[in-house]
Protein backbone atom coordinates (compact mmCIF):
# COMPACT_ATOMS: atom_id res chain seq x y z
CA UNK A 1 0.00 0.00 0.00
CA UNK A 2 2.92 2.10 1.14
CA UNK A 3 4.91 1.66 -1.98
CA UNK A 4 1.75 2.25 -4.25
CA UNK A 5 -0.21 5.14 -3.11
CA UNK A 6 1.49 8.63 -2.96
CA UNK A 7 0.31 10.95 0.17
CA UNK A 8 0.93 14.05 -1.56
CA UNK A 9 -2.50 13.14 -3.83
CA UNK A 10 -4.25 11.86 -0.54
CA UNK A 11 -3.58 15.64 1.11
CA UNK A 12 -5.19 16.91 -2.35
CA UNK A 13 -7.95 15.15 -1.84
CA UNK A 14 -8.63 16.29 1.38
CA UNK A 15 -7.67 13.12 2.85
CA UNK A 16 -5.92 13.57 6.37
CA UNK A 17 -5.98 9.54 7.86
CA UNK A 18 -6.42 6.20 6.14
CA UNK A 19 -7.97 3.26 8.93
CA UNK A 20 -6.11 0.18 8.69
CA UNK A 21 -8.19 -3.21 10.41
CA UNK A 22 -10.33 -5.68 9.29
CA UNK A 23 -13.22 -4.45 9.89
CA UNK A 24 -14.80 -6.64 12.15
CA UNK A 25 -15.54 -5.70 15.71
CA UNK A 26 -15.37 -8.07 19.01
CA UNK A 27 -15.85 -7.18 22.77
CA UNK A 28 -13.10 -6.65 25.06
CA UNK A 29 -14.62 -10.08 26.68
CA UNK A 30 -14.18 -12.20 23.40
CA UNK A 31 -10.29 -10.10 23.07
CA UNK A 32 -9.68 -11.25 26.04
CA UNK A 33 -10.64 -14.86 25.95
CA UNK A 34 -8.78 -15.06 22.47
CA UNK A 35 -5.53 -13.72 24.35
CA UNK A 36 -5.85 -16.12 27.51
CA UNK A 37 -5.88 -18.99 25.38
CA UNK A 38 -3.24 -17.70 23.10
CA UNK A 39 -0.97 -17.32 25.98
CA UNK A 40 -2.45 -20.72 28.20
CA UNK A 41 -3.98 -18.31 31.21
CA UNK A 42 -5.57 -20.55 33.51
CA UNK A 43 -6.97 -18.04 35.88
CA UNK A 44 -10.03 -16.34 35.96
CA UNK A 45 -10.77 -13.14 33.91
CA UNK A 46 -11.95 -10.31 36.29
CA UNK A 47 -14.06 -7.79 34.93
CA UNK A 48 -14.92 -4.71 37.30
CA UNK A 49 -18.52 -3.68 36.53
CA UNK A 50 -18.39 -0.51 38.51
CA UNK A 51 -16.05 1.47 35.78
CA UNK A 52 -17.65 2.86 32.90
CA UNK A 53 -17.98 0.78 29.56
CA UNK A 54 -16.43 3.83 27.24
CA UNK A 55 -17.37 3.55 23.70
CA UNK A 56 -19.73 0.38 22.82
CA UNK A 57 -18.22 0.11 19.48
CA UNK A 58 -14.31 0.75 18.44
CA UNK A 59 -14.90 -0.48 14.65
CA UNK A 60 -12.96 0.95 12.07
CA UNK A 61 -14.28 2.29 8.91
CA UNK A 62 -12.45 0.43 6.49
CA UNK A 63 -14.00 1.46 3.79
CA UNK A 64 -11.18 3.60 2.00
CA UNK A 65 -8.08 1.62 2.58
CA UNK A 66 -10.76 -1.41 0.79
CA UNK A 67 -10.70 1.19 -2.48
CA UNK A 68 -6.73 1.32 -3.05
CA UNK A 69 -6.80 -2.22 -3.09
CA UNK A 70 -5.53 -2.96 0.56
CA UNK A 71 -7.57 -5.74 3.16
CA UNK A 72 -5.99 -7.41 5.65
CA UNK A 73 -3.95 -10.63 5.67
CA UNK A 74 -3.73 -12.02 9.08
CA UNK A 75 -6.87 -12.94 11.16
CA UNK A 76 -6.45 -11.12 14.80
CA UNK A 77 -6.32 -14.51 16.62
CA UNK A 78 -3.24 -16.02 13.92
CA UNK A 79 -1.63 -11.88 14.78
CA UNK A 80 -1.82 -12.62 17.99
CA UNK A 81 -0.90 -16.34 18.26
CA UNK A 82 2.24 -15.36 15.51
CA UNK A 83 3.12 -12.06 18.01
CA UNK A 84 2.77 -14.32 21.14
CA UNK A 85 4.94 -16.75 19.79
CA UNK A 86 7.91 -14.01 18.42
CA UNK A 87 8.19 -12.97 21.48
CA UNK A 88 8.85 -15.98 23.44
CA UNK A 89 11.05 -17.07 20.70
CA UNK A 90 13.14 -13.87 21.62
CA UNK A 91 12.74 -13.27 25.16
CA UNK A 92 14.41 -16.27 26.76
CA UNK A 93 13.03 -16.47 30.26
CA UNK A 94 9.34 -16.66 28.87
CA UNK A 95 8.62 -19.96 27.50
CA UNK A 96 5.26 -21.18 25.62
Amino acid sequence: MMQNIDAKNLYKENISHINVGSGQDLTIKELSEIIKNIVGFTGEIIYDNTKPDGMLQKLLDVKRINQMGWTYKTPLKEGIKKTYEWFCKNHTNIRI
